[in-house]
């Protein structure tokens, strides 16, 4: 991606200037739920985001082989939970629906895994609820929605998260003289546009960062709270009702240091204070963190591996075969090019992990080695 200048302020930015002035800087994390999520002004809530006429693509939206394999992936975990009668499949922030598409068409090779369940979209956008509606409206299940995870019921339950952790608010701590200061949004001096300041004080002890003494100055360190709190809420459930849940994004496995925050409008990197409201904002996935509180709140982990490695482990090679089978040259080559982006390394197949949270009495999931 290029980058692109600053454009117009927007009138998020405008309360958040008046905000900040009135009260003192505020949290990456605020700014990150306010510029995404604010009811009237906020990045998901008033545009149409995702594919080519959107701002970024996500692997559902360049194959469909990434969406199929992980139906049938989600077919044999159904069988591995012992084919319950009734449950819960539910995906997690679902776009514009063209992921569960994929999936649903997938599973239709096993008919009884769709009479069993109950589809559930856990979704706050407006917009996307209505395209994910008119997306989904010939599948089975009919879909049911939801505006966060606690509201799906007690029930044995298969979930996917696709895209989704990146997007929830990361505080930002910077390395800073003799230690720690959490790096906050203030008022730039000339009063006009938002700027990165330093708290006046150090963060409390509660706050679990590494050694100054062994860190370098200026190094970011980056904590999101909400993904912790939601794969320990995932975990817990799946504890309780049995099931699992596999989780794929962009991120790192072993560290939250570094500045990973980064803005993007049409498919452009932003710069990241500039139009809130206007871009997408994301940050890595510290996937060692989601692992702990699974682990801490009894459920089993497994991975994470490279979207690759586990695109790969359930047939991607055979598929792209299939799928190109009597087709025209040109057919065969877009095929072959939307697998080569969800999965080779020097593309999406590195960057990008996959993560599978279960109740503890589960075989391993496909795609997944033992530990």
């Amino acid at each position: 991606m290029t980058r692109e200048p600053a454009a117009e302020r927007t009138p998020l930015e405008e309360r958040l200037i008046a905000l900040i002035r009135a009260n003192g800087p505020i949290t990456v994390a605020d700014y990150m739920a306010d510029a995404l999520g604010h009811p009237h002004e906020g990045y998901y809530m008033r545009a149409a985001p995702i594919g080519a006429a959107g701002d970024f693509t996500t692997a559902p939206e360049i194959s469909q082989i990434f969406g199929e394999l992980i139906g049938l992936w989600l077919v044999q975990s159904w069988l591995d939970i012992g084919q319950p009668a009734t449950f819960n499949l539910v995906e997690l922030g679902p776009g514009r629906g063209v992921l569960m598409v994929d999936i649903l068409r997938a599973a239709s090779v096993r008919p009884a895994f769709l009479d069993a369940a109950t589809l559930w979209l856990v979704e706050t956008s407006g917009r996307l609820r209505h395209e994910q509606q008119q997306r989904l409206r010939s599948f089975r299940p009919r879909p049911l929605w939801a505006d966060e995870f606690a509201d799906i019921p007690p029930d044995p339950t298969l979930i996917v998260a696709n895209e989704l952790f990146d997007c929830l608010p990361v505080r930002q701590f910077e390395r800073a003289g003799a230690g720690w200061r959490e790096r906050l949004i203030g008022v730039a001096p000339d009063g006009e546009a938002l700027a990165f300041v330093h708290a006046k004080t150090p963060p409390p002890p509660e706050i679990d960062l590494p050694s100054a003494e062994e860190t370098p100055e200026g190094a970011i360190f980056e904590i999101c709270e909400p993904g912790r709190a939601l794969a320990a809420e995932i975990a817990a459930f799946l504890v309780e009702n049995g099931g699992r849940a596999l989780i794929i994004d962009y991120g790192h496995i072993a560290s939250g240091l570094g500045d990973t925050l980064q803005a993007v409008r049409r498919h452009r990197y932003w710069p990241v204070l500039a139009s809130p409201g206007l871009a997408d904002i994301t940050a890595h996935v510290d996937f060692e963190a989601l692992s702990r509180a699974a682990l801490d709140a009894g459920a089993a982990v497994w991975g994470p591996v490279p979207q690759g490695t586990f695109l790969d482990r359930l047939g991607l090679a055979l598929r792209v075969e299939r799928l190109c089978a009597g087709k025209t040259a040109e057919e065969a080559l877009a095929i072959r090019q939307g697998a080569h982006r969800i999965a080779a390394p020097e593309q999406m197949g590195e960057v990008f992990k996959a993560m599978c949270i279960a109740s503890p009495d589960l075989p391993p999931p496909a795609g997944f080695e033992a530990p």
